[in-house]
Formats: structure tokens, sequence, C-alpha cells
């Protein structure tokens, strides 16, 4: 799997600290909280593409499917955010909660399952 170099690593944390942040905040703030979400969220979505795996194994080739769906209903989260602030679309309510428990649970899934994966395939190599 490609790695992130240090500074990446960072930018990224930094980013779903603030998709936190947001997140957490959209009860009291909702304005603030939508802007630091989508914000974080573009962050940390486009630096978790960045990763790439090029090996054949095929059971990591299809977590990596599933953790990119994780990143686009975080996006998805980020939309439905902006619908609901601002009053258009079809999010009028807290639609935004759903893309995100669905993220949320896609990563959660795929931040545990690639790294014994991988651990697997360096041990099956050697």
């Amino acid at each position: 799997m490609k790695e992130l170099d240090h500074k990446l690593l960072v930018l990224q944390q930094i980013g779903a600290f603030v998709m936190l942040f947001g997140a957490a905040s959209f009860l009291w703030i909702p304005l603030t909280a939508t802007v630091c979400y989508t914000l974080g969220a573009v962050v940390f979505c486009s630096l978790q593409m960045l990763q790439r795996y090029e090996g054949k194994n095929f059971i990591i080739r299809r977590l990596r499917r599933q953790q990119l769906l994780g990143l686009l209903a975080f996006l998805c989260a980020a939309c439905c955010m902006i619908m609901q602030v601002g009053r258009f679309g079809f999010a009028r309510r807290n639609e935004w909660v759903v893309c995100l428990a669905v993220g949320c649970v896609l990563e959660l899934y795929t931040v545990f399952r690639i790294p014994a994966e991988l651990e697997k395939e360096e041990k099956g190599l050697s």
C-alpha cells in the first residue's frame, strides 16, 4: 500500500479533526459547523484517495473500494449539510447524519481490516 509522507499524513489528521469538530458542533453553530465539516471532508477524502494499493490481492482491492465508498459517503454528508443549512434541495432534515454514519462504519471496518490483510500478505510472501 502506498503510504503518504509525513506532512500529508499530518494534514489528513487535521482534516479528520476538523470534520469531527464540524459534525459535533452542528447543533450549536450550524453554518460554521457546515463550513468546517465540508473543508475537513474535502481535505481528508482527497488525501485518503492519494493512497493506492498496487498489488493483486482481491480482498485488499475490495476493502479499498469499500473505503472509497465510505469517503463518498462523507462527501455526500457534506452536501446534505449544505442543503439543510441553505434550505434547498431534498435534504431538509438530518439526512447528513445517515450519510455520516454509513461513511464511519465503512471507514472503521476498512481501517482495521486493510492492515490485517497487508500483514497476512507479507507473511504469505516471506
